[in-house]
């Protein structure tokens, strides 16, 4: 069994301290990062109050070695698409192999921040894509989330989310990832 406590806070943008003091009754920073590295046990009790401090289930906490983890590839904002500077766990993941995750980082388009959008690879099949919502791969590491438009042989007409943005084109990429799954806390 594997603790999931820092993936989960940290995609809740959550402090050791704010866990600590949303527990009932409060703990301390220190005693949550001990918890988090495995260098004090985590008992049910324990983590039965860290999951009500971070407003989960218990069972999300842990994952099982057979559990897949679904790996966030980019951060959808105002500014676009772009690749994450660490490493990060979608928060539940049941997933198939050809697929990857965008969390949405701040409101646009039709998603708010804090979605996870869930999207399936896809290579050369666009047609199956049209009018539904990509994320194209660009280079050094960015990529592009929009809507496609329009497929032209290997030309992909894309329209970025939000207002007043203008079409764009990407010609061959080696992959794309059509939205399927919008994972939304309420």
């Amino acid at each position: 069994m594997i603790n999931s406590i820092r993936s989960v806070r940290r995609a809740k943008g959550l402090t050791l301290e704010e866990v600590g003091q949303r527990c009932d009754p409060p703990t301390t920073a220190q005693t949550i990062g001990r918890l988090e590295t495995g260098t004090r046990n985590l008992s049910l009790g324990w983590m039965n109050r860290i999951a009500a401090a971070l407003g989960v289930d218990a069972a999300e906490l842990v994952q099982l070695p057979q559990d897949t983890q679904l790996t966030i590839t980019a951060h959808l904002g105002t500014d676009g698409a772009i690749a994450p500077t660490r490493v990060e766990q979608a928060l539940t993941a049941r997933p198939g192999e050809d697929m990857i995750a965008v969390r949405v980082t701040s409101s646009i388009g039709d998603y708010r921040a804090g979605d996870e959008i869930w999207c399936r690879r896809i290579e050369g099949d666009w047609a199956s894509a049209l009018n539904r919502d990509l994320l194209v791969p660009r280079p050094a590491g960015r990529f592009f989330f929009a809507r496609l438009l329009n497929v032209d042989g290997e030309k992909l007409h894309l329209l970025p989310l939000g207002a007043g943005q203008r079409q764009q084109v990407v010609s061959n990429p080696p992959w794309a990832a059509v939205a399927v799954r919008l994972i939304r806390s309420l």
